[in-house]
């Protein structure tokens, strides 16, 4: 992944200024990006498009584990959501923008953690935008994009895929009943106890 990082830091910088210019949609888009490889970690927590980083160098590693990242996706999005909801934020179906350069080390064992994270029963399941960069597999990311599959090698840029597959869901879903975030609120962040 280390090859691609400047694409996907230009991918989230294009991304962050079209939040910026839609003040409608601003107070609606929280991030936090999870890098995997042999095993998942939090790279960014959840944060307003504002606050979001350039990323570093990805771990080293000598895997790709989609089977973890999955369940570490599901185990975050859970604490996330639960999280904001504790701060009587109403959230949107949640949006996963999963990048791979590569073929899964866990061919077996990946579709269920996957089918566990996409669960119809499970009211936070995301919709899921797969994005293939490199030598990314193109059967496997068929498979994990739930609402939209890209591959670099066509031509679209990770800038692209995020805003076109984001505003999608936004501008087809009711903004929610709820409070929204401004750019002065800072309730939702982390109080102790809370795992955002």
């Amino acid at each position: 992944m280390a090859d691609h990082l400047d694409e996907l830091n230009t991918g989230l910088r294009e991304f962050r200024g079209a939040v910026d210019a839609d003040a409608s949609v601003t107070g609606r888009i929280l991030c936090s990006v999870i890098g995997f490889g042999e095993t998942p970690h939090v790279v960014q927590p959840l944060l307003p498009m504002d606050d979001l980083a350039e990323l570093p160098a990805p771990r080293a590693g000598a895997g790709t584990n989609f089977g973890p990242a999955f369940t570490f996706l599901r185990e975050a999005i859970d604490g996330d959501v639960g999280g904001l909801e504790k701060h009587r934020l109403q959230v949107h179906r949640p949006v996963v923008f999963f990048l791979s350069d590569g073929q899964p080390t866990d061919p077996v064992t990946w579709p269920a953690a996957f089918a566990s994270l996409t669960d119809p029963a499970w009211a936070r399941r995301p919709r899921v935008v797969a994005f293939g960069v490199g030598d990314a597999d193109e059967d496997a990311l068929g498979r994990i994009g739930t609402f939209r599959t890209y591959f670099g090698r066509d031509g679209v840029r990770v800038g692209t895929a995020l805003i076109a597959s984001v505003m999608h869901v936004l501008s087809t879903s009711r903004p929610p009943a709820g409070r929204i975030l401004s750019r002065k609120e800072t309730s939702w962040k982390r109080t102790e106890g809370d795992r955002l």
